[in-house]
């Protein structure tokens, strides 16, 4: 009858509100996350190597970029505006050198390589906990409602979306990847530099896993972070973020920070998080169980790590005083030098 119907099309109205609704909802953090409301909050776990003390003023990346020519911030501001860079010469070569060799670390450990595309359907974005939320963060592609990626999270995870992930897990990825960020909420913030830009290039890693298995994953993705850091010899700690720090999609999260001379601190170069079945769930991701039952998978993503952070990291914790840089000697074969400048 019509009334029938028309009480079906109410439900299905009714049902499509609540999905939209409950997408809007973030994960649940982990017991074993830190209670809190700010980033003050935040606790640190460890640190590693001590940052190094100079005789001289270390200059800033800021500074150093332009006096030698290695960073070009007004053309790229003349080309693209505010919050880019041009890197010339052998800075452009160390930024393909630190990319070559994360991957080729996390290569010797077990990861698949991926080349994957920065061009991704709404959908895509939805599935990884990116949109709704986060929408006037992205860039977005009219008139094809396409998106640029925020990161190679984003089709590293979904690449897997509605299907039954076969063989064995844990399934480890990794992905070197641009990423385009709008950075909408962040107007004053880290102004000077290639800190805070609009693309910026990062090495990803991505973990899928048996529900059981995912906080020890987390442990294994976090030191795999931290062993580049290590090799590269980088002054760093692990915090682990408290309950008002922590994103949207993730259950418990541990930024890697490492030591800045030009803000006489730590600053993020990678976050590690477990977001359990939050993705997979929103993407349809599962696994059979050794009952032969379909469960979601969990899904661990972290930088590994961001190529522009870490090379101003190298810049200013390498620099020496005739204002050369001396390449980490884990790069020298990637760099078939062992100075610049």
């Amino acid at each position: 009858s019509s009334e029938v119907k028309e009480l079906d099309n109410r439900t299905s109205q009714i049902e499509e509100e609540l999905k939209n609704k409950l997408l809007y909802l973030p994960n649940i953090p982990s017991s074993t996350t830190p209670v809190g409301k700010s980033e003050e909050d935040n606790v640190v776990v460890r640190k590693w190597g001590e940052p190094r003390k100079v005789d001289f003023e270390i200059r800033p990346h800021w500074d150093y970029g332009p006096e030698t020519g290695l960073i070009d911030f007004e053309r790229a501001a003349k080309i693209s505006g505010a919050r880019f860079i041009i890197l010339r010469r052998d800075l452009a070569r160390l930024e393909r050198a630190i990319a070559n060799f994360m991957l080729d670390l996390h290569h010797s450990k077990g990861y698949e390589e991926v080349a994957l595309p920065f061009m991704v359907k709404r959908a895509t974005m939805q599935a990884t906990g990116q949109l709704p939320k986060f929408e006037d963060e992205a860039y977005r592609i009219d008139p094809d409602d396409m998106f640029m990626i925020p990161t190679a999270e984003v089709p590293l995870v979904s690449q897997h979306m509605d299907e039954i992930i076969e063989g064995d897990l844990p399934k480890k990825y990794t992905a070197y990847s641009a990423c385009f960020r709008r950075e909408a909420g962040s107007y004053g913030k880290d102004v000077r530099g290639m800190i805070r830009v609009h693309q910026f290039d990062k090495v990803e890693l991505v973990w899928f896993t048996r529900p059981d298995d995912s906080y020890d994953a987390l442990e294994n993705l976090t030191a795999d972070a931290e062993d580049v850091l290590r090799k590269l010899e980088l002054p760093y700690r692990v915090v682990a973020l408290c309950t008002g720090d922590i994103g949207f999609a993730s259950a418990k999260t541990y930024d890697l920070e490492v030591w800045l001379p030009s803000y006489s601190t730590y600053r993020e170069i990678s976050s590690c998080s477990n977001v359990e079945d939050f993705q997979p769930r929103r993407a349809n991701i599962r696994f059979r169980d050794s009952d032969n039952k379909l469960k979601f998978v969990h899904c661990l993503n972290g930088s590994g790590l961001a190529v522009g952070r870490t090379l101003v990291a190298i810049v200013e914790n390498y620099q020496r005083s005739d204002g050369k840089i001396d390449v980490p000697k884990a790069l020298v074969p990637y760099m078939r030098q062992e100075v610049i400048g």
